[in-house]
């Protein structure tokens, strides 16, 4: 359970929210929604206790899991299996035991010694069986692979992961951690169709409470049962108890009432002010029509107005600069991480303005691919071929292209040296970046923020080739139209890594890259059905 009273939270000068209050009980499942940067994963932070609130308590009862969008954690050297067990301590447990069981099979060392690690085996046992014995590492890789995490890859190290499959990890082990609350912030980034539909079917059934951050409008509409509106504008919260369905008629109820109010005391208090104006030209009435007027005020001052529209930046690529036919070439490209190989021999030639999609399963190598074209990771094997003028902007779907540690304006600047500060400032205010925001260290940024930053600083990159990795990952409704449109309008080449299907559409891509064999063809219908799949 989460008891929250009278909250406040500050960004530098900027107030996210004041005197919130709510609970979180067991059954409830929130939707948090609110447009990019009103405060979401902020809030999240505050509640799992990351970040510590300007005013105001956070009272958590229970264990508590948290799900936060850079999963970035964890000994890059651990198993993958034992990080997901060690969300309920068992991979210390097993490894004591696994120690235990050695010293006993060790001939070397004194029937004493043989003896201390057999009683010593025997508690261990002990306290594995009380937290859910043998049986909790085939429930920890049952779930694994229902979030799309193949049973070889358990056994390899973190730190040999791609982004998306560390996610997926991070979200098992909060799954399997048996917490009495959640917060998961866009759990489904990274997930396939059959793993998305297993999470829900999971968080439908989860007897908990939760608070759920996602864009996957089917997950809010089957899962969620209370609405949380973070209302950046008035830093408030709306706590709306219904579903995701009955939540946006009521919203929409709510704007046409505060519309029709408002204008019917506009009207009233015109009438008045009117009223007054005419009687303040005589002595006796002044004071009449000065209460007139006070009466007016409060009239206005009674109704809520109509609700701001949400902000949305404007994303427009520029022409791309001059370059040859064929910008950007790769030829003979392998890449292993240890034993493990992730593609060989990968022949690519992109041309100018083309548009490519690469496909594959999760795991197939594709982001390992653009990190490789985008100069980032070095190949194994092979090379890439610069064209004339190949000028190349990578937008990475764990934002590693942000300096986490400089601040939006510096991110923007070192993207564009020769470009001036008055026009670095321009652009950011079009991603909604304004005032004291462009001071903001781009570590705090939330997601949504980092795909605006990461997105404008291939803006002022004047790139020919966009090497582009889940860029609809973390966007409201509203800032994924607009990145489309820009996508589509694009005169430069585009290769593209994406489960969203609308980003693929938008796209309208001339050929496919089937990963990890590079099996390259023209693109057809028949692949977009493979596209939430891959």
């Amino acid at each position: 359970m989460i008891t929250v009273s009278d909250l406040e939270i500050r960004l530098g000068a900027r107030q996210l929210m004041s005197g919130v209050s709510f609970q979180v009980s067991p059954g409830d499942r929130i939707g948090l929604v609110g447009r990019n940067g009103a405060g979401k994963t902020t809030l999240t932070k505050v509640l799992s206790g990351t970040l510590q609130p300007s005013e105001g308590r956070v009272e958590v009862s229970g264990e508590l899991g948290y799900l936060p969008q850079d999963t970035h954690t964890g000994d890059p050297q651990q198993r993958v299996v034992d990080r997901i067990l060690s969300a309920r301590g068992l991979d210390d447990i097993m490894e004591r035991l696994h120690r235990a069981e050695s010293d006993m099979a060790d001939m070397t060392i004194s029937d004493t010694k043989r003896q201390k690690a057999m009683d010593r085996w025997a508690r261990i046992d002990a306290e594995l069986t009380s937290r859910g014995g043998y049986g909790a590492e085939s429930e920890a890789r049952r779930m694994a692979a229902n979030l799309g995490l193949e049973d070889r890859l358990l056994e390899q190290e973190l730190g040999t992961l791609s982004g998306g499959q560390r996610r997926r990890v991070e979200l098992a082990r909060i799954l399997f951690s048996q917490a009495d609350t959640m917060i998961l912030d866009e759990p489904t980034n990274h997930l396939d169709a059959d793993s998305v539909l297993w999470l829900r079917d999971y968080l439908m059934g989860f007897k908990g409470g939760l608070i759920v951050i996602s864009h996957d409008v089917q997950l809010v509409e089957q899962v969620v049962t209370k609405v949380f509106y973070l209302d950046a504008n008035r830093a408030t919260i709306d706590i709306y108890n219904m579903g995701w369905k009955l939540y946006q008629r009521q919203r929409e109820d709510d704007e046409k009432r505060r519309k029709r109010e408002r204008q019917n005391a506009e009207k009233k208090a015109t009438q008045l002010t009117a009223q007054a104006e005419k009687m303040r030209a005589k002595a006796t009435k002044a004071v009449a029509a000065q209460n007139m007027l006070r009466r007016a005020e409060r009239m206005l001052d009674g109704v809520e107005g109509e609700r701001q529209s949400d902000r949305v930046a404007s994303l427009r690529f520029p022409k791309p600069a001059p370059c040859g036919k064929t910008p950007l070439m790769a030829e003979d490209l392998s890449k292993s991480y240890g034993s493990l190989e992730i593609f060989t021999g990968v022949d690519l030639a992109i041309d100018r303005g083309s548009r490519v999609v690469v496909l594959g399963l999760n795991g197939a190598g594709k982001t390992t691919l653009l990190r490789v074209l985008a100069g980032v990771d070095a190949p194994d094997t092979g090379g890439i071929v610069p064209g004339h003028g190949m000028r190349v902007g990578y937008y990475a779907q764990e934002h590693e292209t942000l300096d986490p540690a400089r601040t939006v304006l510096e991110n923007m600047m070192s993207a564009a040296v020769e470009l001036p500060e008055v026009e670095a400032r321009k652009i950011l205010g079009s991603f909604l970046f304004t005032g004291d925001d462009v001071h903001k260290p781009a570590g705090v940024l939330s997601g949504g923020e980092k795909t605006r930053l990461a997105l404008a600083t291939l803006v002022v990159s004047s790139a020919n080739v966009l090497l582009l990795d889940e860029p609809t990952n973390n966007l409201d409704p509203a800032s994924r139209e607009e990145i489309l449109g820009a996508l589509a309008a694009f005169e430069g080449a585009v290769v593209l890594v994406s489960h969203d299907p609308g980003a693929v559409r938008a796209l309208a891509p001339e050929r496919v890259l089937v990963m990890p064999d590079a099996v390259e063809d023209l693109w057809n219908q028949s692949y977009e059905e493979l596209i939430e799949l891959a």
